[in-house]
């Protein structure tokens, strides 16, 4: 199935995206929390991997695990970091016997200790060039990128950054995923921009729940997403009680989606951090297993 049909007209789409686990006993857990999971019946999980793609092999034993045991489409993402083309064209044709349905095409954040990327020898520099090579010569994988509502963070101006987001679709991809946000107006605007752009595949909203409130300050520091003034003092005024965070998150969350579901979203996708309640829990508020029924 194309990854743009998921987000027809009348139909919300929903994936959730998981993380490789370190250990054995991660791994049994996280199979625990997929299988909550899919009883919200998602189009397609998927999974990313370690920083210069030190998890690659493990992400691709795990989205063949979920497929196998779940029955539920996967994705894989696949990044340019350290990697020549000849190793990315090698990652492609494994997930393609592996079974794997789509591909996430990023270009990837630098390895630690690296304030710039450098591509590799014999390597690509830009997502929209592996776009190109994955519509070119694996067309059977359908292809989402990464789109930033508050701009990437190396990017010079939000307007650049769309001017690159729109090269990547015009070099084939099927839908765009965004990079997590909080305050909906920034997700509003950006799409406006992205529509007067010329961009025309679906813009599938990513969230990422806070489940506590230490995440806060790494999460700015990550990607750059503004936390809204409301989430921090809520979370600051019980600032050791993880179950009242895990509230506050869920409560928040379910508010931006009820509101961004009335502003015609195409779409959820769901940063899960390998764990199911917070994202469960919102999906039972907003009944969207009920309307995937």
């Amino acid at each position: 199935m194309n990854l743009a049909d998921y987000y027809s007209p009348g139909r919300l789409g929903l994936s959730f995206e998981l993380f490789p686990p370190k250990t054995d006993k991660g791994d049994a857990s996280l199979m625990l929390h997929v299988e909550k999971l899919v009883k919200f019946k998602p189009d397609y999980i998927t999974c990313t991997y370690g920083a210069g793609g030190s998890t690659r092999g493990k992400t691709l034993d795990i989205v063949e695990k979920v497929k196998q045991v779940f029955g539920v489409p996967v994705a894989s993402h696949l990044t340019l970091v350290e990697s020549t083309v000849a190793d990315l064209r090698l990652y492609l044709a494994e997930a393609e016997r592996r079974g794997v349905d789509y591909i996430v095409a990023l270009r990837g954040d630098p390895p630690q200790g690296q304030k710039k990327f450098t591509p590799a020898a014999k390597g690509l520099s830009y997502a929209s060039e592996l776009v190109e090579l994955i519509k070119d010569e694996f067309q059977e994988f359908g292809v989402a990128v990464a789109g930033y509502p508050e701009k990437h963070l190396e990017a010079e101006s939000l307007e650049i950054d769309i001017d690159r987001l729109k090269h990547k679709v015009d070099s084939g991809a099927d839908i765009i995923i965004t990079q997590l946000f909080y305050r909906n107006q920034d997700f509003y605007e950006f799409r406006e921009k992205c529509v007067a752009n010329g961009i025309n595949v679906p813009i599938v909203p990513g969230i990422f729940p806070i489940v506590n409130g230490a995440q806060i300050q790494r999460i700015g520091s990550m990607c750059g997403a503004k936390i809204p003034r409301v989430l921090v003092e809520a979370l600051q005024k019980k600032p050791d009680d993880t179950e009242y965070h895990m509230q506050v998150g869920v409560e928040y969350a379910t508010r931006q989606i009820q509101e961004l579901t009335e502003a015609g979203i195409p779409g959820l996708h769901f940063y899960v951090l390998n764990r199911s309640e917070a994202t469960a829990a919102i999906l039972a508020n907003v009944r969207y297993a009920k309307s995937r029924s």
